[in-house]
């Protein structure tokens, strides 16, 4: 497991989720929930709030979940809901293009969890940080 990058990806979901929160239109104008103006209106300010505030608190476990089952944990639920938002705005948003980006944004952010709780976050040798793919390590003669 890359703990760093599984932190990374926690860090940045809470942050955007705690912004679109603030600001549902961060999330509304690109995904042409928006009117011509770029105003959002107030049933769709409501309706992105919940999801915002649901990549706050999922991304927040994955900064500051403790290294094993809880970090994996966390990172399933990130994850889950990547996957959850590519299948459901993917399929609902309003134009072709907008739900193509939507679906590759989401499916992006969960492939870097999946990339996270696949890596070998072990230290290399000497203490150098270098990082192999496990199974990779040099043959001792």
């Amino acid at each position: 497991m890359k703990v760093s990058l599984l932190r990374a990806v926690g860090v940045a979901t809470a942050a955007y989720g705690v912004a679109v929160a603030a600001a549902p239109g961060l999330l509304a104008r690109p995904s042409g929930l928006a009117d011509a103006a770029g105003r959002t209106a107030p049933a769709t300010r409501t309706s992105l709030r919940p999801l915002a505030w649901r990549d706050a608190v999922s991304g927040l476990a994955l900064a500051l979940a403790p290294e094993g089952p809880a970090l994996r944990t966390a990172a399933y639920v990130r994850i889950a809901a990547d996957l959850g938002d590519a299948a459901l705005l993917g399929a609902t948003l309003p134009g072709r293009g907008r739900r193509a980006v939507a679906v590759a944004v989401s499916v992006g952010w969960g492939a870097l969890s999946v990339a996270g709780l696949l890596a070998d976050g072990r230290v290399g040798e000497a203490g150098k940080g270098l990082m192999r793919p496990r199974g990779t390590e040099p043959r001792r003669v």
